[in-house]
């Protein structure tokens, strides 16, 4: 080619030196000394780690070298950076010894976006998991609250509900702050003398609001003093307020403080929504199960109702119409004879016997042992040997827990199973004209888990057409709604309850729910003993 000419069209260029290629490449490449500082970096490394470009030689690396124990690993490595306050990053290197063994060779990438890309989906799964679970509403907000503040290394955090005459607020869950039962009071009277609420304004207008240099307003401003010794520590800068939207009304706002140097950005106000939204079904399933329990208490206030009319008014109203009939003898100048007071005072004896052994198996019913801490098989003994002493009829109860397991189960579970077979027995008293009346209840193995299984099996007239289907809406009564409840019961467990006719007659109500395990002891020989 003669001097001058151009290279063809698809001719190579000239070739880059390796010195070009080092100070092109997009990826941090650095060398460091046994000390753990930089010896020479190329302008990406100078850039990723905030270097001083006149002052690289001598300054410290983040690159922890082979001698540290957290270097002693092969392949690539991760470690955080913070060269200025709230400039947190984190790389991913590889470590390379130069021969010689005094200095290494470090390449490393930027990939604190994808690791807190990875926190914020954990946090999201693991808060989605604790909604889920159904355990306290308190707690699992204030472990939300946490895992907020830990994944986005936030200054603090706050979640509060909005209380059912929405006209309050209650701070629910919290991270970095302190608390005070007051809280609200204080925001009121910083509200009184003239503060500007943005967690208000984000509840009424149902949309997130981003407030820059919010720490130095709220310090400045003296309408904030109420608050100041709360919000004084840890120190933060911007304030970003969520509402908490569950079936499109407000129920609380998830508030965050960000640590100085730290700023608001999509992906930020992104993961907000998402713990927002978890936020939110935690307390409307928290709202859905008081309603439930809202609904079996005034349905229990009904059927005790009942049954006082059905069997203690009626038979106190006989009492009273017997002596009232020695009272007409006596007004018609015919005084009872003593055979005719002596039958009357046995009739009172025995109707008032009935209605005391009523009024305590309605007292059971009411307040079983398992809420005073005597278990599930004593509350069922009770309730048994009261309704046999009540009605006359053969009770049996027969419990088959041999590793006593029921006691480590969960106080509210050992209630619904309480009631479940409370009412399946105050069915079978009442409409299936029995003679006797079974209660078994045992604890086995379903394949991996553990499982309870408990029926009431009476040997009365047997199912009607229908007896065994759900309640529809609007039936109340004892046998509809309380089948209802029966299974309400039994599905916040993740159980069932069926109802069957067995082929010798009466029938059976059965209620199966899984139960919770934990791990099992090391065993022995596996043991070690602490000094």
């Amino acid at each position: 080619m003669r001097p001058g000419a151009r290279p063809a069209a698809g001719a190579a260029g000239p070739v880059p030196s390796a010195e070009e290629v080092v100070r092109q490449a997009p990826d941090g490449l650095a060398v460091v000394d046994a000390r753990a500082r930089f010896v020479d970096a190329n302008p990406a490394a100078v850039l990723l780690c905030g270097l001083d470009p006149d002052a690289v030689a001598g300054a410290p690396s983040p690159f922890p070298v082979p001698g540290a124990p957290s270097a002693a690993r092969s392949g690539e490595l991760t470690v955080a950076w913070e060269p200025l306050p709230g400039q947190r990053r984190e790389f991913a290197y590889v470590l390379a010894p130069v021969p010689g063994g005094e200095h290494w060779v470090v390449s490393f990438r930027d990939v604190t976006l994808d690791r807190l890309r990875e926190r914020r989906l954990a946090a999201i799964a693991k808060a989605a998991s604790s909604v889920a679970s159904k355990g306290s509403l308190v707690g699992t907000l204030e472990a939300l609250a946490q895992e907020v503040a830990r994944t986005d290394a936030l200054a603090g955090v706050q979640v509060l509900t909005v209380n059912s005459a929405g006209d309050r607020l209650h701070v629910m869950g919290a991270a970095g702050f302190g608390r005070a039962a007051d809280f609200f009071d204080r925001l009121m009277e910083c509200h009184a003398l003239g503060v500007e609420l943005k967690m208000l304004e984000a509840l009424h207008r149902r949309e997130p609001l981003v407030v820059p240099d919010r720490y130095e307003q709220t310090m400045r401003d003296p309408a904030w003093a109420p608050l100041h010794d709360l919000l004084r520590h840890p120190r933060w800068d911007w304030f970003v307020s969520v509402p908490l939207l569950a079936r499109g009304e407000p129920v609380g706002i998830l508030n965050a403080f960000y640590a100085p140097g730290q700023a608001v950005g999509e992906t930020e106000l992104e993961f907000l929504l998402a713990m927002a939204e978890q936020a939110a079904l935690a307390v409307d399933h928290a709202a859905q199960r008081q309603r439930e329990r809202d609904i079996a208490r005034r349905e229990e206030r009904q059927k005790l109702a009942r049954d006082l009319h059905d069997s203690v008014v009626q038979q106190v109203f006989s009492m009273m119409m017997q002596a009232r009939s020695l009272g007409v003898l006596v007004e018609r100048g015919l005084p009872p004879t003593p055979d005719r007071v002596a039958q009357v005072a046995d009739d009172l004896s025995s109707s008032a016997e009935a209605v005391l052994a009523d009024l305590r198996g309605m007292v059971v019913e009411l307040r079983p042992a398992t809420t005073t801490g005597n278990g599930l098989h004593s509350a069922l003994q009770s309730l048994v040997d009261t309704t046999s002493a009540r009605t006359g009829l053969a009770v049996s109860l027969e419990v088959d827990d041999p590793d006593d397991e029921l006691s480590a189960q969960d106080g509210d579970l050992l209630e619904d199973v309480y009631r479940v077979l409370a009412e399946a027995l105050h069915n079978s008293v009442k409409h299936a004209d029995a003679s006797g009346i079974a209660v078994r209840l045992s604890v086995g193995p379903r394949g991996r888990r553990r499982r309870l299984v408990a029926e009431v099996t009476d040997d009365g007239r047997g199912l009607a057409a229908g007896d065994a289907a759900p309640a529809p809406a609007g039936d109340s009564t004892s046998s509809g709604f309380g089948m209802t409840v029966m299974r309400e019961r039994a599905e916040r467990w993740g159980g069932t309850v069926r109802v069957r006719q067995p082929a010798a007659g009466g029938t059976t109500v059965r209620l199966t729910l899984p139960l919770r395990t934990s791990l099992p002891a090391a065993p022995a020989a596996d043991r070690t003993v602490a000094p």
